[in-house]
């Protein structure tokens, strides 16, 4: 069996997942060039065979995807037109899969793809496969019936993440780290600046032994202060040493669609603090048994959060960081692999 991803931005839990995969299918992926602003280097193991979009034109992607002779098509959404082009003439020969990402909102750009959907979505592919509820809401909207929606599309690498868990939860139970975490980019929609004006404010009022420690790169001046670090850009591989190192994982976005980082920090034994935006809270979040969420934009209602995190105990924070770890389990690789391969055989099968 083939299996032909064709995706936008790579990340590591991606190719995590299709490792997974491979030990059961042959795996191919068509990828967009690497972001500048996040130069992740992967590795990619020999079962997994990748072709840089931008190296071939249309004929010759056309001529790739014939040559690769692919058994199930995965579709990273419907922003490439190329890929959709891709897609077509196989649509109805085997399972055509589009991946969506994108949140039920009621907007009316939304509402113009649900009556639009038909002549660029319906006519390409069989199964929607999308990351959690909100998700499938949309896509059922779009017209994909609901025994051709699957959910879990997202996932992290969870051994990687459970190891570090493992390691660090008996150091952390003898002396919690007193320090909030946020790893993204540093950007405004990432709430970067919410979450700086949050702490800064807290210390200002009730000056106490908590840092901020914030790994990313982006178009926001990082901010100065002397209990704020700021890491860069750091490569998954350098990450092992901070996270030890911290305590609290804080993801403010004023957008997030999912945001696999929510899972890796639950499953590394991470209590969270995150917008009501993040799409990963269905999953991984429980509100005051393993985080806290707050109002979106709101700095006075993060700095309320952060206040409750900082007024626990030791033993309560290795509670709640035992409950993310718990809650992180229930989406991965093993999972994943086998939603393609029931995909493939409920397609067989019809």
């Amino acid at each position: 069996m083939t299996v032909l991803f064709l995706y936008t931005e790579l990340a590591e839990y991606f190719i995590k997942c299709c490792e997974e995969l491979s030990k059961k299918t042959s795996v191919h992926i068509i990828r967009w060039p690497v972001n500048k602003e996040a130069p992740f280097v992967f590795s990619f193991p020999e079962a997994i065979t990748v072709y840089d979009k931008n190296k071939y034109n249309n004929s010759e992607l056309y001529a790739l995807v014939e040559k690769i002779d692919p058994d199930i098509i995965i579709c990273s959404g419907w922003i490439d037109k190329d890929y959709l082009d891709l897609v077509k003439p196989y649509y109805k020969k085997i399972p055509t899969v589009l991946t969506c990402d994108t949140h039920w909102q009621g907007s009316l750009k939304q509402y113009a793809a649900i009556v639009l959907s038909r002549f660029f979505l319906l006519n390409k592919f069989s199964h929607a496969w999308v990351p959690g509820n909100n998700q499938a809401k949309y896509v059922s909207k779009l017209g994909f019936v609901q025994k051709k929606i699957k959910k879990g599309f997202y996932c992290c690498d969870l051994k990687k993440f459970n190891e570090v868990y493992n390691k660090q939860i008996t150091i952390k139970q003898n002396n919690f780290p007193k320090k909030f975490l946020f790893v993204g980019r540093y950007y405004d929609f990432k709430g970067i600046k919410d979450l700086w004006n949050a702490f800064i404010q807290l210390q200002e009022e009730d000056p106490n032994e908590w840092e901020l420690w914030c790994l990313g790169t982006g178009n926001i001046e990082p901010v100065k202060h002397n209990k704020i670090n700021h890491f860069g850009f750091v490569q998954p591989n350098n990450l092992d040493e901070i996270i030890q190192q911290c305590g609290v994982f804080v993801l403010p976005s004023h957008f997030e669609p999912w945001g696999v980082v929510v899972q890796e920090y639950a499953a590394s034994g991470f209590p969270l603090i995150t917008s009501q935006s993040v799409g990963a809270n269905d999953s991984f979040l429980i509100e005051s048994q393993n985080g806290f969420l707050f109002e979106t934009k709101n700095v006075q209602e993060l700095k309320k959060v952060l206040k409750k995190i900082i007024t626990l105990s030791d033993a309560e924070l290795i509670k709640m960081a035992s409950e993310s770890h718990k809650l992180a389990q229930k989406i991965n690789p093993e999972n994943w692999t086998n939603t393609v391969l029931e995909i493939y055989n409920d397609f067989k099968s019809n």
